[in-house]
């Protein structure tokens, strides 16, 4: 799914919190966003996502001209994300019940996705009693649960063991190479955004500092600012 920002902007009480000139996310990428901590990452991602409404500009799906939000065909995972107060095998099953998906043909999907992701012993276990790790990855499962073709994260292994994060960044390549899901993920992790990521996007006070292919980004960086940030400056 193309993802194309046009004089995108974003104010808050006055201040311009995102100012996107142009922007284009092809169908098909996987694409790390990094930046210092307001550099207006997430503001982009609510925005794309539908979450957020822009102040002015354009955010087109698909193609130019088509600027509503392809809802039953997206989804988003956050850093903390809320589960039902159900078991996993029901978080996993909802988007598909929404969708009136035939009762075996769930079953089979959450069983398939329960497994990819290790979850397969916790079906039957409540939601609430799962740790941190467990959490994000019934998250991912849930929103992965009905091959959606636009997949955003926020820092979704921000706050899981190495082990979890080696596991959900094998999730996302595989569907993006096996389904050509287009997937956006915020990071703050240098090293991730390297090993997983095809495009890199670099985000400074609210504005496209650079955009490329990850090595082009992350190694050869042709911004001033880019060098700075990867060089572990704090930029202010």
């Amino acid at each position: 799914m193309n993802i194309i920002a046009e004089n995108l902007i974003k104010e808050y009480e006055g201040r311009t919190v995102l100012d996107i000139e142009n922007l284009q996310i092809s169908d098909g990428t996987l694409c790390g966003i990094i930046g210092s901590n307001g550099a207006g990452k997430s503001t982009l991602l609510n925005i794309i996502a539908g979450l957020m409404k822009q102040s002015s500009g354009q955010m087109f799906y698909h193609e130019r001209g088509n600027s509503e939000p392809p809802y039953k065909s997206m989804t988003m995972v956050f850093q903390k994300p809320y589960l039902l107060r159900a078991t996993v095998e029901k978080n996993i099953a909802y988007p598909l019940k929404l969708r009136r998906w035939a009762d075996r043909a769930i079953d089979s999907r959450v069983r398939t996705i329960a497994g990819e992701l290790g979850l397969s012993d916790f079906l039957k276990q409540k939601s609430w009693k799962l740790s941190g790790g467990e959490t994000q990855k019934v998250a991912l499962a849930r929103a992965l649960s009905f091959h959606p073709k636009l997949l955003l994260l926020d820092e979704p292994t921000a706050n899981v063991d190495p082990s979890t994060t080696a596991e959900i960044e094998k999730m996302l390549r595989k569907i993006n190479e096996e389904e050509g899901t287009t997937v956006i993920i915020i990071t703050h992790n240098l090293a991730q955004a390297k090993r997983l990521c095809k495009e890199v996007l670099f985000m400074d006070k609210g504005k496209v500092t650079e955009f490329g292919s990850s090595e082009k980004v992350l190694v050869n960086p042709e911004h001033e600012l880019t060098k700075r940030f990867i060089a572990g400056e704090l930029l202010i």
